[in-house]
């Protein structure tokens, strides 16, 4: 027996050789090498190797363990360790399991990365500019703008579990090796891009993240390619900016509205994966009729409206107020201010609702016209002065205008309107109302009595009839003579005598009196026409069917010279 079990340990020790022997090949050092051990003994945490060296080594049971699975090691067991030193100062071999994984991870890895093949590790630090991965053994560095396309906030998701990574660089004399897993998702976002844009058609829907948002719109990856999701496109309401309806990073479902496959642009949009509350706009908002609605947006022409989501109108300026005119619409409404609008018209095609703000409220001409009718007299105060005329500012915050030719009966316009200024109280009389045109003429002189209308009724200033008048004024045209009452009439020159000779206003002086035959009397000018010579003819003519005519032996200086005296006798009897 004894011979049989020599015999065995023989042949043990013979095969151990033989495998030590191919773990080494003709390497006169042991140190620094990786070596194939046999499993002595495991004794609680530490297991006892015989590496065929003068001594065996020991080795921590934790350096076998594999995460998630127990260790399970039988005396017997061939292992590979690595060897540290030959013999410690308690004459055993130091051997090292974890750096023999190490050497067996570096020579794998040093494969995969001159074939340019992907590695599996797994993140399990955090360092300065980076994290820590573990590669089988092998501990890698992972720049923290490798870790993703985009930037990571949170990185421990990724953290404990198995994840593919491309390496980068390494140095296997320095230890260092340095990984990307941002380089696998950008080859694998390629590879599905171009599947994805070879299968990508209009009215398509897709899911996707919100990349980056810009004024005009939002980039929404769809996983390899992006899309533009145009600010008009992310909903049927209005959207100033598309922050107000999304954020980055956010999930969106979005629906392909436009590809161009030559330019690989790809637009997007939200509401179309919603109903058009368009359809039947015209039935659910007919014109005339009255809706509340929040102001959405002003602008310099107007304002619009939001009916319901997705509805909008617009109020222009000239429909804003019924008496504030050329003021910019911000001073009427404010931002999301809620005002009752009525609807004018409807264009579904255009998609365009005409709204008005004024038409909720009384019309302040129409009640002025019930109120205040022709006839009325009224205060107020002078608001503006024209060349044509006095604005005045009237009850129902509205204007009406006296115009030049009915401020006074006996001035011109031009001249009287220098009597008033801004914010004179003057009053007035409603001499029409316009409420289609929203005007109402005004009248001052109308508040007294016509002096030319009164004298030329009372003091018979008709056509025909002669009168006697006092000279107020000479000129090189003519005479001018008050008539009565602060009557002007005037004489032409060539009306100042039959006579051409005494046809000279110079014959004349200021408060001579004489008699002149009224030839005009023009109430809309206010002037009287007046002729000495009309009236010289006259008298002739009578003169001449009373005392005859010349071939009765008289001459017409008697006949002239008797008509004379008797209109003498006639001006004396009626003294």
């Amino acid at each position: 027996m004894a011979t049989s079990s020599a015999a065995v340990k023989s042949t043990e020790r013979e095969s151990f050789a033989a495998l030590l022997e191919e773990s080494l090949g003709q390497s006169e050092s042991f140190e620094g090498t990786v070596v194939k051990g046999r499993v002595i003994s495991v004794d609680n945490d530490m297991v006892l190797i015989d590496v065929g060296l003068k001594s065996e080594g020991r080795v921590a049971l934790k350096e076998f363990a594999v995460p998630g699975q127990q260790v399970e090691l039988v005396p017997g067991d061939t292992v590979e360790v690595f060897i540290e030193r030959m013999e410690d100062k308690n004459g055993e071999a130091v051997l090292s399991r974890e750096k023999a994984k190490r050497e067996e991870a570096w020579t794998a890895l040093e494969k995969s990365f001159t074939d340019q093949l992907r590695v599996t590790g797994i993140i399990f630090g955090k360092v300065k500019g980076g994290f820590t991965v573990d590669l089988n053994g092998a501990v890698a560095f992972l720049p923290g703008s490798q870790v993703d396309i985009r930037p990571v906030r949170d990185i421990s998701p990724l953290m404990g579990t198995p994840q593919p990574f491309q390496i980068l660089k390494m140095d296997r004399s320095r230890g260092n090796i340095v990984v990307s897993r941002r380089a696998v998702l950008e080859e694998s976002r390629a590879e599905a891009r171009s599947e994805l844009v070879a299968n990508l058609k209009e009215g398509q829907i897709l899911e996707g993240v919100v990349k980056n948002i810009t004024d005009y719109g939002a980039f929404v990856d769809l996983g390899g390619v992006d899309g533009l999701l145009h600010v008009t496109d992310i909903a049927w309401r209005r959207i100033n900016h598309p922050s107000e309806a999304l954020q980055i990073g956010q999930a969106v479902k979005v629906q392909v509205v436009r590809f161009n496959p030559e330019t690989q642009r790809i637009s997007l949009g939200m509401k179309q994966l919603e109903a058009d509350p368009w359809e039947g706009v015209v039935a659910k908002y007919p014109a005339g009729a009255r809706f509340r609605g929040r102001v959405t947006n002003i602008t310099d022409y107007g304002a619009f409206v939001e009916l319901e989501p997705g509805i909008e109108g617009l109020v222009h300026v000239s429909e804003m107020s019924w008496t504030k005119k050329n003021v910019h619409p911000g001073k009427i409404v404010s931002t999301s201010q809620e005002v009752e609008v009525m609807v004018l018209d409807v264009d579904p095609v255009k998609r365009r609702i005409s709204l008005g703000l004024k038409q909720c409220l009384p019309n302040p001409w129409e009640v002025f016209a019930e109120k205040y009718p022709a006839g009325t007299e009224l205060e107020g105060e002078v608001k503006n002065i024209t060349e044509f005329g006095l604005f005045v500012g009237l009850p129902g915050e509205i204007d009406g205008m006296v115009h030049l030719s009915d401020i006074a009966w006996d001035r011109s316009g031009e001249e009287a309107i220098q009597d008033f200024k801004k914010a004179d109280q003057v009053k007035v009389k409603v001499l029409d109302v316009d409420v289609e045109k929203e005007r109402i003429s005004l009248g001052m002189k109308q508040l007294t009595e016509d002096t030319f209308e009164k004298a030329a009724t009372t003091g018979g200033l008709r056509k025909g009839e002669v009168v006697t008048g006092t000279v107020t004024e000479v000129n090189d045209g003519g005479v001018e003579v008050s008539v009565g009452d602060g009557l002007i009439g005037f004489i032409r020159k060539s009306d100042l005598s039959r006579d051409r000779s005494e046809q000279r206003p110079d014959r004349f002086s200021v408060g001579d009196k004489l008699d002149a035959k009224v030839m005009q009397v023009d109430r809309a000018a206010r002037k009287v026409s007046l002729s000495i010579k009309a009236k010289e003819v006259e008298e002739e003519k009578q003169a001449m069917a009373e005392y005859g005519s010349s071939d009765s032996g008289a001459s017409l200086g008697d006949i002239l010279g008797a008509a004379l005296r008797r209109a003498r006798e006639n001006t004396t009897e009626e003294k």
